[in-house]
């Protein structure tokens, strides 16, 4: 390997680990804890999880593990050749961590945690501040929280007009919605990265992005006959799809910001 290359790879791998680690304890137990299988619960020793071995009886990790464990290494050499203008490399791998925990964590469980707002919002600060100005920074988490709000309420009334629809045709209806509040709260800290104007077009290309992604999955339940009406407008991980859009804006070529008004 380059020796240029082994730094990035060994922090990216480092990251990917931290990632893991936490997409596996905080959603069981909301804090640093010892990882259990998922499977059967089982307790991994730290010496077993960290070398990514089965678990005492047997079961295999989970493929997630090793998609992360390959993916960020190789985001991590591309922001090291290609660094954020704005943030630099060391700023933009934590970011790029801290947006790996948040889109594991709402693909598999469709939750966006306190623990990680509350850490989120730090680093949104830290990292608009760095790159726009607190002021822009500001504006930004503003904007974001009150657009991703309106988009909210929407969805509150979309929801309460669904369930009323099947439950006047005698069908079962549940109570989720299709956005939530931790979705609001992700949309500030991202304003608080992107700053505004940035924001509402970050929040648009990860509706649009998410819509995609819902339409090609229906398409293919449909394919294979198991589709269940509005299961995905209910149960999109919306937050995943957010954050996928605020990283191709900071970390992919200029020819997306450079479609936004200034």
């Amino acid at each position: 390997m380059n020796a240029t290359l082994v730094f990035p790879v060994l922090l990216g791998w480092f990251a990917g680990i931290i990632i893991n680690y936490l997409a596996d304890v905080l959603p069981v137990t909301r804090r640093f804890s010892r990882p259990d299988c998922p499977q059967c619960q089982a307790p991994f020793t730290w010496r077993s999880y960290l070398l990514f071995q089965a678990c005492v009886n047997g079961h295999k990790r989970r493929p997630r593990l090793w998609i992360v464990q390959f993916a960020i290494p190789a985001i991590s050499v591309y922001t090291w050749f290609q660094p954020s203008s704005r943030i630099g490399y060391g700023l933009g791998l934590l970011l790029i961590a801290y947006f790996g925990v948040i889109f594991v964590i709402d693909m598999e469980h469709h939750l966006i945690l306190h623990p990680t707002s509350i850490f989120g919002s730090l680093l949104g600060l830290v990292v608009g501040s760095v790159s726009n100005g607190p002021g822009i920074t500001l504006l930004g988490g503003l904007g974001g929280l009150l657009i991703m709000l309106a988009l909210y309420y929407f969805g509150v009334l979309f929801s309460r007009l669904r369930t009323a629809r099947l439950r006047a045709r005698g069908q079962e209806a549940d109570d989720e919605e299709a956005l939530g509040a931790g979705d609001v709260i992700l949309a500030a800290i991202l304003g608080f990265v992107l700053g505004w104007p940035l924001i509402w077009f970050s929040l648009l290309l990860g509706i649009l992005l998410a819509g995609v992604f819902g339409l090609l999955t229906v398409i293919f339940m449909l394919v294979i006959k198991k589709y269940k009406e509005n299961v995905f407008m209910v149960f999109m991980p919306y937050g995943s799809f957010l954050i996928l859009a605020a990283f191709f804006i900071i970390f992919l070529p200029n020819w997306i910001i450079n479609i936004v008004p200034k």
